[in-house]
């Protein structure tokens, strides 16, 4: 039998804003920043803190995503686990400072084989939020 991690995706998405590490980790920790970026959510960035993301609901999805913060390393490393919809993976946000702001890697693992459809709409999904953050950072929010 496989290790069935190995048998698992990770989406990777890659890029640099015009920003300093601080200003990114504070739309990635702040609950109030999150909701203006991503979802309404009780986020706090405590390692064990459980925590809930809230979109609208849609067919056959409640919007809930129930998650636990697993690692916060300020200013370098956050992740969270996401469990949503027979979808149990993990997201890790790397901060690393740029010649022009902070390169900023987010990577999303256990995609399982039969959730291409889940892997297709995250894809599309974190494109989407990374442009709306790029609007929030552009602000005058942070």
């Amino acid at each position: 039998m496989s290790n069935p991690a190995e048998s698992t995706r990770t989406l990777v998405i890659e890029r640099v804003f015009p920003h300093p590490p601080e200003k990114l980790w504070r739309a990635f920790t702040e609950s109030p920043l999150i909701a203006q970026w991503l979802v309404k959510n009780d986020f706090e960035p405590m390692v064990g803190r459980k925590f809930q993301f809230r979109a609208d609901p849609m067919p056959s999805w409640d919007g809930i995503i129930d998650g636990e913060v697993l690692i916060v390393e300020p200013l370098k490393q956050l992740s969270y686990s996401w469990s949503s919809a027979g979808l149990n993976s993990v997201v890790l946000w790397i901060l690393t400072p740029a010649e022009r702001g902070t390169h900023v890697r987010m990577e999303q693992s256990g995609f399982r084989p039969d959730q291409d459809a889940a892997y297709k709409g995250a894809t599309y999904g974190w494109q989407r939020f990374l442009g709306t953050l790029e609007r929030v950072l552009d602000g005058d929010a942070l």
